[in-house]
């Protein structure tokens, strides 16, 4: 599968942000995240880091 976890950076920490993303969204200021459910959600922040092999995006506010 291709689908990623996303996780924000948090005082130099990486959290658990949205498991399974498929969809990342450039919208308002922030990205809207979409995962393989269907849940979505918004956040304002900038790509720090994308990890593809490791099916990893990193956020940070």
């Amino acid at each position: 599968m291709c689908e990623a976890n996303a996780y924000l950076l948090k005082n130099g920490k990486e959290e658990l942000l949205m498991e399974k993303i498929d969809k990342l969204v450039p919208h308002e200021g922030g990205f809207m995240l979409e995962n393989i459910f269907g849940q979505r959600k918004f956040i304002k922040a900038k790509i720090k880091e994308m990890e593809l092999v490791d099916h990893k995006i990193i956020l940070e506010e």
